[in-house]
């Protein structure tokens, strides 16, 4: 699988207990951790699609407790030594991690599970609509088409 420069995929860990379980998402003295602005949850409908977005300045720290969630990520860079390059994962609690995402990465993401798709993102600035952009899902710049 090809992958992105900057962008990190870390391992978490579910501890399980008798009357619930804790899923972990970051700590402070983590590499991936680059401020913090605030946290928020977002849905997504089953098979319906977010994206595509692009980041300027925040550092996304993204997991997905409940549901199953594709995320899909596309390396625009100039002068990036992944320029070009297409990346895929899907987060789940079957597959519990984190990803990490830097600024200016195009991302969309698209809802995997019949039911609730839960994500927690843990962005390293609050939110600031000048520094993103957006772009339709049907577009010229990027080369992927999501399966129907």
């Amino acid at each position: 699988m090809d992958s992105i420069e900057g962008v990190v995929i870390t391992p978490l860990k579910i501890i399980e207990g008798p009357q619930g379980n804790i899923l972990h998402a970051l700590k402070q003295q983590e590499n991936s951790f680059a401020g913090f602005g605030e946290a928020y949850f977002s849905t997504v409908d089953y098979m319906a699609i977010k994206g595509w977005k692009k980041h300027t300045v925040m550092v996304l720290n993204i997991v997905v407790p409940v549901g199953a969630i594709q995320f899909v990520m596309y390396d625009a860079r100039p002068g990036s030594p992944s320029f070009g390059i297409i990346q895929l994962i899907e987060l789940s609690p079957q597959h519990y991690q984190r990803l990490t995402v830097p600024p200016c990465i195009w991302m969309a993401f698209k809802g995997m599970q019949q039911g609730l798709n839960l994500l927690l993102n843990l962005a390293s600035i609050p939110h600031d609509p000048s520094e993103a952009e957006n772009i339709p899902i049907e577009n010229t710049l990027i080369p992927y088409q999501f399966a129907k």
